[in-house]
């Protein structure tokens, strides 16, 4: 972990996180938003999307795909009547994640700025913003500043004085956890029920109404900006290799100081922990496992997080993944079983049904898991459980099945004897109640 150092002021991107300066236009231009903004377009279409591929920002929604290549599978030549899109994925229903809504409430020109450079490069003549249904005020202040935009001739006809037409729109979903997959997301943008479409075709091909659409995450979208203007080697300088940039943490559950931050990818835990959060609800020692990218990756326990660089592939050396980078800590004082046993109902309930390994093995899954709560379950359960999460697994149109199989399997990997103790403890009582 040697040459990794935390994040300085002077390099942080998201200089309003916390909402001690005004969101709107005259004090998001004097942080540097908007600052002319025409010349960066200047570089041209290709060169941004290069700048962004060079500078190694991966999508900070959770899978971690690389963004300019990302950009690169966009038609260069868009069809007359098939325009291209840019969908920005402001849904945040992870469990756990609440960092684009702060960058919604606090930096919303940063997003609107980033939008415009994004479907500059990828030939996108409008861009719509998907927000889940829940973040009525962040919808509100969003609105509001792409209303000043259009005002000041930054959005619309000859967009930022660049010569290039641009529109921005702000779509409220209804408040489903499916539609932060790209292609349910589409389908729901549509006015249609929020499920996922088979791939291919890809959104690159057929995406938003037929045509041409890259989906991409708030904070994906909302970087770009700065990089181009601070480069893409400044931007590679954090973090390790393959794993660059700063990002936004956000950190709850058993810690002092629960918080949304902004650090250096790739900053081993414990760092983070002490330097913003106060250190551990009861000290170190009292550490019981993390679940570090949202409630869809598998948990990962004390002893293997402690030194762990958070980033996408430290993480998933450790049978995990950074996700959204949504960190919820666990103390000794947590009922493991329970906790994944409530997280296992929130994926059955937000099951949208189409396929049937995770439509039925959400439900028996949490069943079980309920069950499992108290031990009232047969000695080979544990075995049969995990068999089933391996059959949801991989087995669905989009990852909402591996999202409710992960945490289970990441229970039973690292948790085991304490399922097994409790199915002991709840035959010991069944012998001695006869």
């Amino acid at each position: 972990m040697s040459g990794i150092t935390s994040l300085t002021d002077k390099d942080r991107i998201f200089t309003n996180v916390y909402g001690f300066q005004e969101p709107w236009l005259k004090a998001a231009q004097m942080r540097g938003d908007w600052d002319n903004t025409a010349k960066l377009m200047e570089l041209g279409q290709d060169t941004i999307i290069e700048m962004v591929k060079d500078s190694g920002l991966r999508g900070r929604g959770g899978a971690g795909f690389p963004t300019g290549v990302k950009w690169g599978f966009m038609p260069k030549e868009p069809t007359p009547g098939r325009p291209n899109f840019l969908v920005i994925n402001a849904d945040e229903s992870e469990p756990g994640s609440c960092k684009d809504r702060e960058i919604i409430r606090h930096d919303p020109h940063k997003l609107i700025e980033g939008a415009l450079l994004s479907s500059f490069a990828m030939r996108a003549r409008a861009a719509y913003i998907y927000i889940r249904g829940e973040y009525i005020q962040e919808a509100i202040a969003m609105q509001r500043a792409i209303d000043e935009a259009y005002e000041a001739g930054l959005l619309g006809k000859n967009a930022a004085g660049s010569g290039y037409d641009f529109d921005l729109f702000l779509h409220r979903g209804a408040g489903a956890y499916i539609c932060g997959e790209e292609t349910a997301m589409l389908e729901s943008l549509e006015g249609k029920k929020g499920q996922p479409r088979l791939k291919p075709p890809f959104p690159a091909g057929a995406g938003l109404y037929g045509c041409p659409t890259t989906v991409n995450n708030v904070e994906s979208i909302a970087v770009v900006p700065t990089i181009l203007r601070r480069g893409a080697e400044w931007f590679k300088s954090f973090g390790r290799e393959n794993n660059a940039g700063t990002k936004l943490f956000q950190i709850s559950g058993h810690v002092e100081k629960p918080c949304v931050v902004e650090e250096a990818m790739s900053i081993p835990f414990r760092e983070l922990i002490d330097k913003h959060c106060g250190g551990i609800t009861g000290g170190w020692d009292n550490l019981l496992a993390v679940i570090p990218g949202g409630s869809s990756v598998p948990l990962v326990p004390a002893k293997d997080i402690m030194d762990c660089p958070m980033d996408f592939d430290g993480l998933k050396e450790q049978g995990s993944g950074l996700g959204t980078a949504a960190v919820i800590v666990m103390d000794k004082s947590t009922d493991i079983v329970k906790a994944i046993s409530r997280i296992s109902y929130f994926y059955k309930h937000e099951s949208c049904g189409q396929c049937t390994p995770c439509r039925e093995g959400t439900g028996w899954m949490w069943r079980t898991m309920e069950k499992l709560r108290t031990g009232d379950v047969a000695p080979g359960t544990i075995d049969r459980l995990y068999d089933v999460t391996k059959q949801v697994e991989g087995h669905t149109i989009c990852a909402l099945g591996d999202a409710a199989a992960w945490p289970i399997q990441g229970l039973i990997r690292h948790f085991r004897p304490e399922m097994e103790r409790r199915i002991a403890e709840h035959g010991d009582e069944l012998e001695a109640a006869e």
